[in-house]
């Protein structure tokens, strides 16, 4: 178990938190906290994987701020999964987050035994009204997932684009999908390559997978998993990023990143916390790009490089996410190659 100092300072709410939480309904008393919040992460993988760094980060930023005391657990098992819940729970943490995409059942016995303790836990099923502690959220990044395929799209000389995930759950699904609708709008006769390596940090395999969809004809991939932007460096040819920007570490390599931002995510939990209203809810809606959840990353030393036609149009779809007059399409299902 690894575990960050801890410091403590006084909470401020800020104006921001309370729209948040204005209008909200839920707990009563026993979740209200009048310090900052003692918080714990549990994670299924290291703390530098991509998806659960974004978690990781805004817990820090929170910690600075004041807003939480945060310690966490990286590399927990699945099978130790509900017993470390518990551990925190016992110790008298009142804010749990973490990822529980394949102990879903455990996770919610857990969280039916302590109702005094926020659970804000990834997921890829919805709130329980019965379970009013615990809440769920996904990374919803489709928008900007969507604008870095238009970018990519723009950029394939082939034609063809190698797409590695994880595991075909929706959270990965609705993000691959949306970066191939992305990818037609520039080019309607582009072939993807899509294939899951079966783990969330492998980076080896999903390196090698990469070069395989290299060797059948890719020049442009999607990196969803950590190892592909190797392969396309070793390969030269050209990646886009999800959920991280690493345009520095490859600077060659990737042209674009989705962002995920978690902050907007936390931060409603806390200021939800803090007012004893924390209840069963979708915090998904954080992650639009309407909320500040995600953004496409600067193009950093591909500025300039991308076709005029693909800048303009993402530049036009991003205003019109903001503005709420387009919606990029939430597609759950397992994306295929074509």
């Amino acid at each position: 178990m690894t575990r960050l100092p801890l410091s403590r300072r006084r909470f401020m709410a800020t104006s921001a938190g309370a729209a948040l939480i204005a209008g909200a309904s839920g707990l009563a008393s026993p979740l209200r906290a009048a310090e900052p919040i003692k918080t714990a992460g549990i994670y299924t993988v290291p703390v530098e994987q991509q998806w659960v760094s974004r978690i990781h980060k805004a817990a820090l930023t929170a910690q600075e701020r004041g807003d939480v005391e945060y310690v966490y657990s990286e590399n927990v098992s699945n099978t130790d999964y509900a017993r470390v819940m518990r551990e925190y729970a016992e110790q008298g943490y009142k804010l749990i987050i973490g990822e529980v995409f394949a102990v879903e059942q455990e996770a919610r016995e857990v969280a039916a035994d302590y109702p005094d303790i926020a659970f804000l836990m990834g997921s890829s099923f919805k709130q329980d009204e019965a379970l009013a502690n615990f809440a769920v959220f996904d990374n919803y990044i489709q928008d900007a997932s969507y604008l870095s395929g238009i970018i990519a799209g723009a950029m394939t000389k082939s034609a063809n684009i190698g797409m590695v995930g994880g595991f075909p759950i929706p959270e990965v699904n609705r993000l691959m999908h949306a970066f191939m609708a992305g990818a037609r709008e520039m080019n309607p006769e582009i072939k993807f390559q899509v294939s899951f390596i079966g783990s969330w940090f492998d980076p080896p395999k999903a390196k090698e997978t990469a070069f395989a969809m290299i060797e059948g004809g890719a020049d442009m991939l999607y990196a969803e998993r950590f190892g592909v932007s190797d392969a396309a460096k070793e390969k030269g040819v050209l990646a886009i990023g999800n959920v991280i920007d690493t345009q520095a570490d490859y600077p060659e390599t990737v042209v674009a990143s989705a962002i995920w931002h978690f902050e907007p995510t936390l931060d409603a939990a806390i200021a939800a916390v803090n007012a004893g209203t924390f209840t069963a809810a979708d915090y998904g809606v954080y992650s639009f790009m309407k909320e500040g959840g995600s953004s496409l990353a600067p193009l950093g030393t591909f500025e300039g490089k991308v076709p005029e036609a693909a800048m303009a149009l993402v530049a036009e779809r991003e205003a019109a996410i903001k503005a709420g007059t387009f919606s990029v399409e939430i597609n759950d299902e397992e994306p295929k190659s074509s």
